[in-house]
């Protein structure tokens, strides 16, 4: 038990202890730090430090590769302008009042958060188109913030690109896919629940007339702001859009079809095709380098190549796979951290230690302790990696073996987890948008209040993610 003691106090040390010479407040660095605190207490040799970084890269090695690939495959469909069509789109559907903009960013961080699976990457690529709109609109400054942290938190949950649902998934050693088909159930009624309570926002009065008369602009990475001049019915404008803009939506279409084609009907495109399937059958074998033959990171490789024919992308590839890799360097610095101290943790005993221990536990007291658990990481730490990272492993084999099914403790996980990042008092993804949406509008933002605006939502997901813990 001293493992477990030891790694955590020195892992919590680093991470709260701000004043820590070099590393207070790293979290790669108490992440790292908490997994050599195990390997030094458990007296692993030298080679088992190798191996154990080895088997935790391998756990964790789909998740980091869809980090990857998903956002240089988001960089590519800002530069295309797909996120503008939606942005567009959205906006002719819902209608250009004050709630149908509201309802139309909120779909559109959700869309974004679902191709980058993180949160702040896609309050950043997408974000800070939206907040000029919003603030003609009177909201404050905090609501601004609100909308877009939920936005982006509820994208990065949704699949087919979710950091917390594949991440949870991993550390259980279950099928990603049952738990990816219930987590677009859930987070669709989380967004809908987030579109709504945004409405106390504003009044009902139609959206009044901006700079340009009767324009929706929208700012994209395709040609500065775009206008939609209003010209007939809008399903005329919805014609009119589509006629346009049809093609930026392809290499996302193809993503979808291959993605839904695998988790509604159980088809594995990339098993059909001959030479493909000995390939990947071959990468499935090898430790980490099988991360890159999960079906959805193909998938997203695929789109990514279809993208490349579009001369935005083909004009600049090393600048798109650059600012693409720059998005989420922080999260996959994270990740890679993480899977040091996931392998030292099973490396060095710690998870069995656990699991003996608590073989007499029911499993609803294992389900509320692990709910409280990582809700007090994420309030201090402000990541769902590490606090998934520290709490999985532990909690996942006891709620098996206590009847659990394994797909329902992933969900309940990734649900608690990813809620409870934004959390006050610190949640990374609000104050990196609050210092966004601050610098855009020349004020001073308080991420704690944006956190506490954004605290239903986050109770909603908390309080789901225990119910799937609970059942049996």
């Amino acid at each position: 038990m001293m493992i477990v003691i030891g790694s955590l106090v020195v892992l919590f040390a680093i991470a709260l202890i701000k004043k820590t010479p070099f590393v207070g407040g790293n979290i790669p660095a108490a992440l790292v730090g908490g997994g050599l605190a195990a390997a030094l207490l458990s007296g692993m040799a030298p080679i088992d430090y190798l191996t154990a970084t080895v088997d935790g890269l391998d756990k964790l090695a789909w998740v980091i590769a869809l980090s990857i690939f998903g956002s240089i495959y988001a960089e590519t469909q800002v530069r295309i302008g797909a996120m503008t069509t939606t942005m567009q789109f959205l906006q002719l559907v819902f209608g250009k009042s004050p709630r149908g903009l509201i309802a139309a960013t909120f779909v559109t961080l959700t869309l974004a958060g679902s191709l980058l699976g993180d949160a702040i990457a896609a309050a950043t690529v997408i974000g800070f188109l939206v907040i000029h709109a919003l603030a003609q609109m009177k909201l404050s400054p905090v609501q601004i913030g609100m909308i877009i942290l939920l936005g982006a938190s509820l994208g990065s949950l949704m699949p087919p690109i979710s950091q917390a649902v594949y991440l949870s998934a991993s550390l259980v050693d279950t099928n990603p896919d049952p738990v990816t088909l219930i987590s677009y159930i859930t987070v669709t009624i989380g967004l809908v629940l987030a579109i709504v309570e945004s409405f106390r926002f504003v009044s009902r009065r139609r959206l009044e007339r901006l700079e340009t008369s009767e324009d929706v602009l929208f700012s994209g990475h395709d040609g500065g702001a775009l206008t939609e001049k209003r010209e007939g019915s809008r399903v005329s404008q919805l014609r009119s859009l589509i006629r346009k803009r049809w093609a930026s939506m392809m290499p996302l279409a193809v993503l979808v079809v291959i993605v839904l084609l695998r988790t509604a009907l159980g088809f594995d495109v990339f098993a059909e095709i001959p030479g493909v399937r000995e390939m990947t059958a071959w990468m499935a074998t090898v430790p980490i380098l099988n991360g890159i033959a999960f079906p959805v990171v193909l998938a997203i490789i695929v789109a990514t190549v279809v993208a490349l024919f579009y001369p935005a992308v083909r004009s600049a590839p090393a600048a798109t796979i650059s600012a693409g890799l720059k998005n989420v360097r922080q999260t996959v610095v994270i990740q890679l951290c993480a899977a040091f101290l996931v392998g030292c943790f099973y490396a060095s005993g710690a998870v069995d230690t656990v699991a003996r221990l608590a073989e007499n536990v029911a499993s609803s007291g294992v389900a509320v302790i692990s709910t409280i658990a990582l809700m007090v990481l994420g309030m201090l730490v402000g990541s769902q990696t590490a606090a998934q990272t520290i709490v999985v492993p532990f909690a996942a084999p006891i709620l098996e073996n206590a009847g659990v099914d394994p797909t329902n403790i992933a969900v309940g996980m990734s649900h608690i987890a990813a809620a409870s990042q934004n959390l006050p008092p610190v949640g990374l993804t609000a104050f990196v948008i609050c210092g966004l949406v601050g610098a855009t509008l020349k004020t001073k933002v308080d991420p704690i209040k944006v956190m506490v605006l954004a605290l239903p939502n986050s109770l909603y997901f908390i309080f789901l993610g225990l119910l799937f813990l609970l059942l049996s």
